[in-house]
């Protein structure tokens, strides 16, 4: 790879909302669904987190709508020829909440401490990450031991916080109590954290980006009952809600309000899709056959329509087709709706109906996100009772089910959401990685997959000097995937935020749902 040196324009992009002078003052109301775990993303990317977090901590970069990088607290940075330095400069008079000065060994620390070691995706990218050196405060030269091209897509707040080192070194960072009310460099401080209520974060008057945020604050408020969101924005009590976090079917009502936007950009870094996962310890779902039969027993095109409202596409492989780079179906096994070819299967695979028509029982969870998740389990119970299978649905809160499903495997098959995020090695390849497999972390393997074949392929994927190899692996590794299929793609999301159309200044970068909002102000 040659010499590359980057070095771009703040600016966002601004939707067009008809106003050019933004205003000063004011709260903003938003809401947070479900309720965050912590305030760290550095050790927990789940979104929620993200949604407020990324208002206090800040990345070295962040990435616009065309999914380019762009500075954050990095201005410059520069990739070796032999793609194993990657060098930044660092932007100056920063400081952090309590007054610190920000310097290159919070980089430092940041990257070998936390990224590297507590990160669900970090520890995998970062993993030949053999030092970062600070020849001076405003200087951090990151020195891997094997080509890492991935890294530079992933270094915005969301997926690599810089934390303070001042306050962090020499803790547990999984239970340093700043986890709960962080010190940043952003925009705005963290305030205070009511348990079940709210979150509330003040402006930083002392923030780097001169003249913002221009909000007061925000308040993200917690509210668990889907109805009581969608009455509160069509009251005017609250003015942001982001990721889907109203009913879709009080979505064609709340498009047609004069007070109120549906707006869709934001969500491109993530690039999320819904999946099946299988629990292979199992004794039937081990049986690749069994997987597949379940798979032609997923009406896609009808959980799309019925359940998602159209919004979004059926999956075909196991990376999104919006990552058109890396995205393929030649030779990819495909598995369409076929209920009599899910029967023979099952039939073959040593599983025939019982007296009663039942093959046998299983559960599953699925991520508590919003209410359509419980929907889209029971479309898919109703579908598998179809071919023989009985399927019970067990709900619980984001907490029980992370620690059910990642922590102690007593799962048949979960659904949830994954980000493969702009480049699918960063979340598209930890679910099929044997290496990948970490008790107690989420959205990693949780099937128990260990295949050395496509370990070969993510190898190659993970290693590659060249985008251009890079990319022909990964159409290696969806043919894999698709075959052996310990997870099924289902549906590809096309999130959505519902705002008042009194805010104005909402960013439509790529990232912009789990970014800061400083550019947001309040129109009349």
């Amino acid at each position: 790879m040659s010499l590359a040196s980057f070095a771009q324009t703040a600016s966002s992009h601004a939707l067009a909302d008809g106003a050019s002078s933004p205003l000063r003052g004011g709260v903003l109301r938003a809401v947070v669904q479900p309720e965050p775990v912590t305030l760290n993303p550095g050790y927990n990317n789940s979104y929620v987190n993200g949604v407020v977090a990324t208002n206090v901590l800040e990345g070295l970069l962040s990435y616009d709508r065309n999914h380019q990088a762009k500075p954050g607290l990095a201005t410059r940075w520069q990739v070796s020829p032999d793609a194993l330095t990657l060098r930044f400069d660092l932007r100056q008079g920063v400081t952090w909440h309590d007054g610190k000065p920000f310097t290159s060994a919070d980089v430092r620390y940041s990257a070998l401490e936390v990224w590297k070691k507590v990160h669900p995706i970090g520890r995998n990218i970062f993993a030949d990450l053999e030092d970062v050196q600070t020849p001076d405060d405003h200087t951090a030269v990151f020195r891997f031991k094997r080509p890492s091209l991935v890294v530079l897509n992933f270094l915005n707040a969301q997926g690599s916080p810089v934390l303070p080192r001042h306050l962090y070194e020499g803790t547990d960072v999984l239970n340093n109590p700043l986890n709960l009310k962080p010190v940043g460099t952003g925009p705005f401080r963290f305030k205070e954290w009511r348990p079940g209520q709210s979150i509330e974060l003040v402006r930083n008057d002392s923030y780097w980006d001169a003249g913002k945020p221009y909000l007061d604050g925000i308040v993200f408020r917690i509210i668990p009952d889907a109805a009581a969101r969608v009455a509160a924005l069509e009251a005017g009590e609250v003015d942001y809600v982001p990721w889907d976090s109203v009913p879709l079917a009080d979505l064609e009502r709340l498009r047609a309000s004069p007070a109120l936007r549906v707006e869709y950009q934001g969500y491109t870094w993530q690039s999320n899709y819904l999946v099946l996962e299988f629990n292979l310890r199992h004794e039937a779902l081990s049986k690749p056959e069994v997987r597949h039969a379940i798979a032609h027993a997923i009406d896609r095109p009808g959980l799309t329509k019925t359940v998602w409202y159209g919004l979004g596409t059926p999956s075909t492989s196991a990376i999104p087709s919006t990552l058109k780079p890396f995205y393929t179906t030649q030779d990819v096994p495909q598995y369409p709706f076929d209920p009599a070819l899910a029967n023979r299967l099952l039939d073959q695979a040593g599983y025939p109906r019982k007296a009663d028509g039942v093959r046998f029982a299983i559960h599953i969870d699925y991520a508590p996100f919003n209410q359509n998740f419980g929907r889209h389990a029971e479309y898919i119970k109703q579908n598998l009772k179809r071919v023989g299978i009985q399927v019970e649905v067990r709900n619980q809160d984001l907490a029980s089910y992370l620690k059910r499903v990642y922590t102690d495997y007593d799962f048949d098959i979960h659904t949830t959401r994954w980000a493969p995020y702009i480049d699918p090695q960063l979340g598209g390849l930890r679910q099929f990685w044997s290496q990948a497999i970490s008790k107690g972390t989420p959205w990693q393997n949780a099937s128990g997959y260990a295949n050395p074949e496509i370990d070969a392929v993510i190898e190659k994927i993970r290693y590659a000097p060249a985008q251009a190899q890079r990319q022909a692996a990964f159409k290696d590794f969806q043919r894999i995937a698709q075959r052996d299929l310990p997870a099924m793609a289902l549906y590809e999301e096309k999130n959505f935020t519902v705002r008042n159309q009194r805010v104005r200044g909402l960013s439509d970068d790529a990232d912009a749902s789990q970014a800061a909002l400083k550019n947001v102000w309040l129109g009349k």
